[in-house]
């Protein structure tokens, strides 16, 4: 059953599905784009988040206004109890609406609930904006591994619970 959060606007998050698979490609390839170059794990993920995402456990939310797809997110299952927060993106003409910040918390309030002990995400240092957000959110950085992405060069994550 799908879960929706009410936000205090006329965004509304829901789960995806393949209904949204479009949108949550042309909203990620435009951030990539516009910042990068598309990468080849970019490109798998993008061409079928149901095999690459969800059918390995993870989520991907979709923030919607007036039912058009505006932003997004993923929670990648990394192992057990730990997700990575990717692919979030918002439409450009939407940005500044706090979308993101709605998407974080929403993909935040997930991990939670399915017993996840911790998020990490990967990012790059020119986005400020994102990073900003990231901090807001409660993620802190640490030391950067090597990564799938070569736009990546900073890690963050956040604990959600003590590890027993």
């Amino acid at each position: 059953m799908a879960q929706h959060y009410n936000t205090p606007s006329a965004i509304q998050i829901v789960d995806f599905n393949l209904f949204y698979a479009q949108a949550f490609y042309d909203l990620n390839h435009e951030w990539i784009s516009t910042h990068f170059v598309m990468e080849e794990a970019d490109n798998q993920s993008l061409s079928d988040p149901q095999g690459y995402i969800i059918n390995k456990g993870g989520h991907i939310l979709m923030a919607l206004f007036n039912g058009e797809p505006v932003g997004t997110c993923a929670l990648i299952k990394d192992s057990e109890g730990v997700f990575e927060l990717a692919k979030m993106a918002v439409a450009p003409k939407m940005q500044g609406m706090k979308i993101g910040k709605m998407l974080g918390e929403a993909a935040i309030d997930r991990a939670r609930r399915v017993g996840a002990h911790k998020v990490f995400l990967v990012s790059n240092r020119r986005l400020l904006p994102a990073l900003n957000l990231y901090q807001r959110l409660g993620f802190v950085e640490v030391p950067m591994p090597p990564s799938i992405y070569e736009r990546a060069d900073i890690k963050m994550e956040l604990v959600l619970k003590k590890e027993v």
